[in-house]
């Protein structure tokens, strides 16, 4: 059974990947808006893979015989200056991200939950990846400046990104 602070904790982060997911899907629009349709496909990956993240969270909380509590999701950004700033928006997202997990991991070890810090584990190799992907293109945008074909090009680039289901939700039964 879930200590009640940390199945609190884990339905805040259920909230927290449901508003990434919508954080996403609005700056997927905001690139389908400007013609950038493989960028708009990058962030709509992103959008599903923030939905597996939740899940992922709402199966742990289910076998652990615990409650999942669904609240109400904040609104999101829907526009930005540049497509650099909204790739630089996701950077510092996803920077946040990383610290609600550390502090999630961090209560884990104070009350000595090692069953959901193992679970943790993969969330935590999961931010660094994900902070990996925001910078690389946050450098190649810089590096491109005002290139239309270096855009064009990167723009087709993150197009072919193709979605695959997190590992975690496998071999789930939930």
């Amino acid at each position: 059974m879930l200590n009640k602070k940390i199945e609190e904790a884990l339905n805040a982060q259920i909230n927290a990947e449901m508003w990434s997911a919508y954080l996403y899907l609005s700056m997927a629009s905001y690139c389908h808006s400007l013609g950038q349709t493989g960028m708009a496909r990058w962030f709509e990956v992103q959008f599903k893979e923030e939905q597996d993240h939740a899940k992922i969270l709402f199966n742990f909380i289910i076998q652990r015989n615990g409650n999942v509590t669904l609240t109400a999701i904040d609104a999101v950004p829907t526009t930005w200056d540049s497509i650099l700033h909204v790739f630089e928006d996701t950077l510092v997202h996803e920077e946040g991200v990383t610290k609600l997990i550390n502090d999630l991991f961090a209560l884990t070890t104070q009350e000595n939950d090692y069953a959901t810090q193992s679970m943790l584990k993969w969330f935590i190799d999961e931010q660094v990846e994900e902070e990996e992907n925001a910078q690389t293109i946050i450098d190649n945008l810089k590096m491109i400046n005002d290139n239309g074909y270096g855009l064009y090009m990167l723009d087709k680039e993150l197009g072919a990104r193709a979605y695959v289901q997190a590992a975690p939700l496998a071999n789930s039964t939930l």
